[in-house]
């Protein structure tokens, strides 16, 4: 009889410890599902974001329309215009979150726009609107807006909008990489001179236009580069 009793007590015994570890096992299974579960979500959102991020570094892309060299004296470009739209399928791109590589026979200079306040930067470009329909200057919200970034050379030849606001606040400052408050940059360009210009939007989407002066400047007042 007392045999019969410790034989159900051991049973028992070792019925509790297996259910002990059916939970304890349960329990880690969940909280790995837990675990697998949030890092799975976790990674879905980042690569959606990153997928998002590199779709606009694609779509949201500028087309150069025209470019055109102003403001000609001494067999000189004092004034490049570039003509600016948005391409196609591309989301809104506003300008003045733009940022400008200019390489040139002067050198490099990296450009904000006039009403960015940028220490680092060596100039500021201007941006006007040419074909605007909804007022939305200085974004480019329809296939048929029409934007013109303005560069001034060497010295002191035009001023746009947003660079008159800009010697407002700041006052005109001359001479190359000065940073703040200057509304022109580098040299005017000479005939036959090539330029790199590199225009990056606030979603990392960039594009690269080259532009060579003609090889004679006598007798114009405007040339397309």
């Amino acid at each position: 009889m007392l045999h019969n009793e410790r034989n159900e007590r051991d049973r028992g015994q070792v019925g509790i410890g297996t259910l002990i570890v059916f939970i304890a096992m349960v329990l880690v299974a969940a909280i790995a599902a837990g675990v697998l579960i949030n890092t799975a979500g976790f990674l879905q959102t980042k690569s959606e974001e990153t997928g998002q991020q590199s779709g606009q570094q694609v779509t949201n892309r500028l087309q150069v329309a025209a470019a055109t060299g102003t403001n000609l004296s001494n067999q000189e470009v004092g004034v490049v215009n570039m003509t600016l739209k948005k391409s196609p399928g591309a989301s809104n791109i506003d300008l003045e979150n733009a940022t400008v590589q200019w390489v040139g026979p002067s050198g490099t200079y990296n450009l904000v726009n006039a009403s960015v306040d940028a220490s680092g930067a060596d100039g500021h470009f201007g941006i006007v609107p040419f074909k605007d329909s909804d007022g939305s200057h200085p974004v480019l919200n329809d296939p048929d807006d029409r934007m013109v970034m303005v560069f001034d050379l060497g010295r002191d030849d035009v001023v746009s909008d947003d660079l008159s606001s800009l010697d407002t606040r700041v006052g005109r400052q001359t001479g190359a990489g000065s940073g703040d408050g200057q509304t022109y940059f580098g040299d005017q360009i000479p005939e036959g001179a090539s330029i790199n210009v590199k225009i990056t939007t606030k979603s990392g989407a960039t594009t690269s236009e080259q532009l060579t002066v003609p090889e004679t400047l006598s007798g114009s007042e405007a040339v397309q580069l």
